[in-house]
């Protein structure tokens, strides 16, 4: 059996890597969490694409282990609200719930309820190069109210197109199949195995 490909993944969010490992762990790829404290990358891109290559490069700078880097960065994309709050996603208000009441009063006259997910993951080498980078998109609608428990962000106010649940009712397994972070980890893996064995 080929030898387990570790990856260092630069998140301080404990749901985004145990998200990713349900998924690459069959695989015989592990993402560990970035154990450095001075992790601060300054997310100044205009695009997920921009902002997930400077998290990856800054993990790789202040990592002293490893050869493999990923970061991610995701956001939801509202049509009402020209694609906001986008890449501001985790800074839209100061707390999860704050951020999904915002959204929602910013909506609540609207019927045009369209929205996205978005994931892009960039992967790097320990110098900092990219070697890869993937995008995946899943869309849907802004409910009412929330509904469900499971996952985190804006999952209990975004209704999956097709199946009339919110990214929060579906089970771990259904959302890591349809989920916008699914799509683009799915690819990502087949592109490690492919790449780095």
């Amino acid at each position: 059996m080929a030898d387990k490909i570790t990856i260092t993944l630069g998140t301080s969010n404990p749901h985004k890597v145990f998200e990713i490992n349900k998924i690459a762990n069959p695989f015989n790829i592990e993402f560990i969490p970035l154990s450095a404290e001075n992790f601060n990358p300054n997310e100044n891109g205009e695009t997920f694409e921009e902002n997930a290559k400077i998290k990856a490069v800054e993990a790789s700078k202040v990592s002293n282990t490893g050869k493999y880097f990923m970061a991610d960065d995701s956001g939801l994309c509202v049509d009402f609200l020209n694609g906001a709050p986008g890449i501001h996603s985790a800074r839209y208000a100061e707390t999860p719930d704050k951020r999904i009441e915002k959204l929602l009063f910013n909506l609540k006259e609207d019927k045009n309820r369209c929205a996205h997910f978005v994931c892009a993951l960039c992967l790097v080498d320990d110098k900092g190069e990219v070697l890869h980078t993937e995008k995946g998109i899943v869309k849907g609608k802004i409910s009412y109210s929330k509904k469900g428990t499971n996952g985190f962000g804006y999952d209990p106010v975004f209704l999956v197109d097709g199946i009339n649940k919110t990214m929060a009712e579906l089970t771990e397994d259904e959302k890591n199949t349809l989920s916008h972070r699914g799509q683009a980890l799915f690819n990502m893996i087949q592109w490690i195995k492919s790449n780095l064995n």
